[in-house]
């Protein structure tokens, strides 16, 4: 039962989309206190979504690595439904809106930075957190 590069690939991008949840909600912005809070930004949105797809990810491997060869029809049968959950996450949400979000982040932002990221935002947000986030 020795892990393979992919689980390990996905547990660590799962700790990494936490990591920047958790530093992104400990800036204080004023976009925080108006109403919607971060939830009206697409970006935090699909990072969310990206979070939650590596974390359903990383439950199918583990899953898969503990009914491994136990003959049981029932957990094989529960194991089909989230490798299920997990195709349609990926085909429904996670990589049609991270497409999106990415492409159109850049495009504006290669148009003009300041209708979509203002140089307001570099006193917040650090550079690398931005990249992150995207």
């Amino acid at each position: 039962m020795a892990l393979i590069p992919c689980q390990v690939l996905r547990v660590a991008i799962l700790l990494s989309y936490c990591s920047i949840l958790c530093n992104y909600k400990a800036i204080e912005m004023p976009s925080h206190q108006t109403y919607g809070g971060s939830w009206k930004f697409l970006t935090f949105i699909d990072l969310v979504i990206q979070a939650v797809f590596f974390g359903i990810c990383v439950l199918t491997d583990l899953s898969s690595l503990l009914t491994r060869g136990s003959g049981n029809q029932e957990q094989e049968r529960q194991l089909k439904k989230l490798i299920s959950l997990r195709d349609w996450m990926l085909a429904v949400l996670a990589f049609p809106v991270g497409i999106f979000v990415v492409a159109v982040f850049w495009i504006i932002y290669a148009y003009d930075r300041e209708m979509i990221y203002p140089k307001l935002l570099d006193n917040f947000i650090p550079g690398w957190l931005n990249h992150g986030m995207l």
